[in-house]
């Protein structure tokens, strides 16, 4: 009991909610107030877990071994053991004295809406990862109604996500929050970071903090990795599908000192072959291999109050794609006479984090972040060239205090951004681009949050940054939480975003195809420099109400966002063989409204409905006003999870099943081909349905057995003029729906707590 592992979120720790099973706050009386506690160390009595409440005094503690005792311990107060129970209520500590008997809230959902926060999050736990193949973070959104998830195109096996009715560049994704998979990372960056290493997942709807920065137009994802001082000693998971694709992740974690930990995580995954299901003489997806290794190393000093990450990363990503001769003969290294290509991916990524918070004064605390990134990228698409070299920098210093008392919270800080690109373009060997160039960003922000811990939580923020190539702008935010009823909650936010496109990577896909680049209709094919910087504004609003329903907990949550565009950089699809790239000339703008229902019909089944409809529309040039292709206007969706009762040992049975309805999607028009090369102004409906079934034998051995797209749906004319690839029509990118059909997977799971 006298031993104090007092572990101090960083700053960032804050900026979202954790979705874990057991949640609860830690306060203090002085003078009548209530003050919550900073660094309290919350932990299982079994030792097989731990965290600390963060700035507000609020903790999450997942329960993974199902223990029913855990321990409040902090520097001056009395440590407890207190009991798990089935309401939420305060922890107060008293100094020289006995704790009152607490009980808090035992939460078995592995996804929620956060309820504290006033921005609108969602929370998502490594639990509900479990629930598909996450083999990735592109594909850990399978079971999220709030994220579309499709191919890009019918070649790469890339997937690509939306989310609010815009791509994945209008969204600012960032790891453990800070910035990641931006620039050139645009193309396969989500790929890069394995499932397994994921703790959890905050997805934020509409325009995020001005901390995180001034890019976020729709949303931001942030992913939490895994913490050394709370991993798993060992975890082992092999995994294999149809697709004959194989990877192995491997976690080590052990301790070098008493205030340092480390994690050695290690990602490998091949697949030499590849069918053709479609019989369309293109391999369904690529082959290829991936090496990813992630040392980290964290760092806890409770009497100065500090504690700092350290993480190293590094990528070896090759894949070759193309006709199946092509791929054969790349393996015998013959003569190519058939189109294909290849890609090779070199990223060396080290981050550096380190918080302080005054032992005396909690509430005051100075964190600092610093990344750097060198990625190198090269790849071929039958007569085009795509080479691409990055080199990042960035930094983040903020400063965390109040106002008086701890209803009035402020953030201050100073971030630096520095991106330098070399980068070259061969488009089907007719224009030749170099685009290299240096952005560089300097900003300074301030963050206010009143939160009366009964009703109201509002927080205001402006950011003002200087960038060489877009000047200098104002990036307003604004969140406001409000209880209309003890579980009846309305949430708004407004705000302003700012981002340079970075066209060829957001826009691989366009290599995939015979399409001819151009940059404004007007002007020469190589006036790259005229497209301006993208801004738009978003509004939101969310209404979530919790109640019972035959005595069972249930939520009804109601989003409605507009992202509106005040300048865009338009990405015509709609003249064949033809892309062009050009500014805004009217209007372009996104209004997507979700309703979600959950329902907790037994202690071992849950269920989720949801219906989305979008309205995401642009003005091109020469068509006018029409609907963002490859987007669905409706899509519905529904969610069942099993997750049975376990005997002595652990064990238990676990089945999970999603279904997505995905409305008709508008494709760009092939009008104007030959008639033989035509296809249809709108897709097909789809129904597709993933299910999972896992036995879990004991806390330390699961296996699973996955089947994606059920119904065996495979779209046709998923390439356009593949007997002609070299012709003007060839086109791989008219992708709405699966390619290669039904898909099974199996995998296991092996742990040491």
């Amino acid at each position: 009991m006298n031993r104090i592992l007092l572990y101090i979120f960083l700053f960032y720790s804050n900026f979202f909610v954790f979705s874990q099973e057991i949640t609860g706050k830690v306060i203090e009386i002085i003078d009548n107030e209530e003050i919550p506690v900073v660094g309290a160390n919350v932990y299982w009595i079994d030792n097989s877990g731990g965290t600390i409440s963060n700035i507000d005094g609020e903790f999450k503690l997942e329960n993974s071994k199902n223990n029913s005792l855990f321990i409040i311990s902090y520097v001056g107060y009395q440590n407890d053991t207190l009991e798990v129970g089935n309401s939420v209520s305060k922890i107060i500590l008293k100094k020289d004295s006995e704790l009152d008997e607490v009980s808090i809230e035992y939460n078995r959902r592995s996804s929620s809406v956060s309820l504290l926060s006033s921005s609108n999050v969602i929370n998502i736990s490594s639990e509900e990862l479990l629930k598909a193949a996450c083999c990735n973070l592109a594909e850990s959104f399978e079971t999220t109604p709030s994220i579309d998830v499709n191919f890009s195109d019918a070649i790469s096996g890339r997937k690509q996500i939306n989310m609010l009715g815009l791509s994945s560049p209008n969204i600012l994704m960032s790891i453990e929050n800070i910035p990641s998979i931006r620039g050139s990372l645009q193309s396969y960056g989500l790929t890069y970071i394995p499932g397994t290493w994921i703790e959890s997942i905050q997805i934020a709807k509409g325009s995020g903090s001005v901390v995180n920065g001034y890019e976020s137009i729709s949303g931001q994802i942030n992913a939490e990795l895994r913490k050394p001082l709370v991993d798993d000693k060992l975890f082992l998971n092999l995994y294999a599908n149809r697709m004959e694709r194989i990877e192995l992740n491997t976690h080590f974690t052990g301790n070098l000192s008493p205030k340092i930990d480390y994690g050695l995580y290690f990602h490998t995954n091949r697949k030499d072959t590849s069918a053709d299901n479609n019989n369309d003489g293109f391999r369904d997806s690529p082959s290829g291999n991936q090496l990813n290794i992630l040392n980290r190393f964290q760092y806890t000093n409770p009497q100065k109050g500090i504690v700092g990450f350290f993480d190293f990363n590094y990528v070896n990503d090759k894949r070759v794609y193309g006709e199946n001769e092509y791929i054969d003969q790349y393996i015998f290294n013959e003569n190519q006479n058939f189109w294909g290509g290849k890609s090779e991916s070199e990223i060396l990524k080290t981050n550096f984090k380190l918080g302080y918070v005054n032992p005396d004064i909690p509430y005051r605390s100075l964190g600092i972040q610093f990344a750097f990134t060198n990625i190198d990228m090269g790849s071929t698409f039958g007569n085009s060239v795509h080479d691409t070299r990055q080199i990042s920098t960035y930094s983040n210093l903020v400063y965390n205090s109040i106002i008086g008392n701890t209803q009035n919270k402020i953030k201050t800080g100073i971030s630096f951004s520095y991106d330098n690109y070399d980068e070259f373009i061969d488009n089907l060997g007719l224009n030749l681009f170099d685009i290299s160039r240096l952005e560089k960003s300097i900003g300074a922000y301030f963050e206010y949050n009143y939160d009366d811990s009964d009703k109201l939580n509002l927080t205001a923020g402006i950011r003002y940054d200087n960038h060489n190539k877009i000047g200098s702008f104002i990036s307003p935010r604004f969140h406001l939480k409000y209880s209309v009823l003890p579980k009846s909650i309305i949430k708004l936010s407004f705000g302003k975003a700012t981002r340079i496109a970075n066209i060829f990577s957001e826009n691989q896909k366009l290599f995939y195809s015979s399409r001819q680049i151009l940059f404004t209709e007007d002007s020469s094919p190589s006036d790259f420099s005229a497209l301006n910087a993208e801004e738009a504004l978003n509004y939101g609003i969310s209404i979530i109400n919790s109640f019972k329903f035959f005595d069972r907990d249930s939520q009804l949550v109601l989003d409605y966002y507009i992202t509106d565009f005040q300048n865009k950089v338009v990405v015509d699809w709609e003249t064949p063989s033809l892309i062009n790239f050009y500014n805004l000339s009217g209007k372009s703008f996104s209004n997507s409204f979700q309703i979600q229902y959950s329902y907790n019909v037994s202690n071992s089944i849950d269920i989720l409905f949801a219906y989305k409809n979008t309205i995401a529309k642009t003005d091109y040039i020469s068509q006018g006003r029409l609907k963002n292709p490859l987007t669905p206007e409706n899509r519905v969706f529904f969610n069942f999870a099993y997750d049975g009762p376990k005997n002595k040992k652990g064990a238990n049975w676990k089945y999970d099943l999603t279904y997505n309805h995905i409305g008709k999607q508008r494709l760009p028009s092939t009008l104007s081909n030959p008639v033989e090369y035509r296809i249809s102004n709108f897709s097909e409906r789809l129904n597709l349905i993933n299910t999972q079934i896992t036995r879990v034998f004991s806390k330390k051995f699961q296996i699973y057995l996955g089947l994606e797209n059920l119904t065996n749906y495979r779209q046709k004319n998923t390439v356009l003029a593949p007997d002609d690839p070299y012709g003007d029509y060839f086109d791989a990118t008219y992708v709405y729906g699966p390619i290669f059909g039904r898909m099974t997977y199996v995998g296991l799971r092996y742990y040491i707590k």
